[in-house]
């Protein structure tokens, strides 16, 4: 059984259940996605596939990609990823994969790059509250004491400081899958995934 898709994140939307209710949701265009290589126990020592999405500019392929959608017979794709299955001899090279792998109702974890925040300090960054907002105090947003002073004489590991925040690998697992369009490749999940709009996602069921 396929464990997941290569999509693209469309944007938010909102959708009406049987009852009437609104429910948030999110359009993800997943796929076609062709097979473009098979990873084989005998071969590399675990069962794989490795997935395309979308189509590389020629002035930016290189040969070795080139050659390598050259034997699968697709375009060069911009984007590829490989997803574990137990039994890769299940697929072909060149098979092109679609949103027919899902159905509504399904549960998937979808994975993106969340959005990049830069240097934030704690109270954006960890959600502190900060000093007291009062007149003659100095220190409204900064994170306040560290620890103690001659013993341990450090700063722990893992205190909570400011720094770099947003621009990590995410993943939101057991989204529920409202809506299919086979005809557009598209699928409506429920609630926000990561990343901006036009971010790369993988989805798994």
């Amino acid at each position: 059984m396929m464990s997941g898709l290569i999509g693209r994140k469309i944007g938010m939307t909102q959708v009406f259940g049987e009852a009437g209710e609104s429910i948030p949701a999110t359009v993800i265009e997943a796929g076609p996605c062709p097979v473009v290589q098979k990873k084989t126990p005998e071969r590399d020592g675990y069962g794989a596939i490795q997935v395309g999405f979308g189509e590389k500019k020629k002035s930016r392929v290189r040969k070795p990609e080139a050659g390598q959608a050259a034997k699968a017979g697709v375009p060069v794709p911009r984007h590829v990823r490989e997803f574990r299955v137990e039994d890769p001899s299940g697929y072909e090279i060149g098979q092109e994969l679609s949103v027919e792998l899902f159905a509504q109702g399904d549960r998937v974890s979808v994975t993106g790059r969340s959005k990049g925040r830069g240097f934030a300090g704690v109270m954006k960054r960890h959600g502190m509250s900060g000093g007291d907002e009062t007149h003659g105090n100095k220190s409204h947003r900064v994170p306040g004491s560290l620890g103690s002073a001659a013993y341990p004489a450090r700063v722990f590991k893992g205190r909570r400081l400011p720094g770099h925040m947003g621009d990590a690998r995410v993943t939101v697992r057991n989204l529920e899958i409202v809506r299919v369009d086979t005809d557009r490749n598209v699928l409506v999940v429920r609630g926000a995934v990561p990343g901006p709009r036009n971010g790369i996602l993988l989805i798994r069921k």
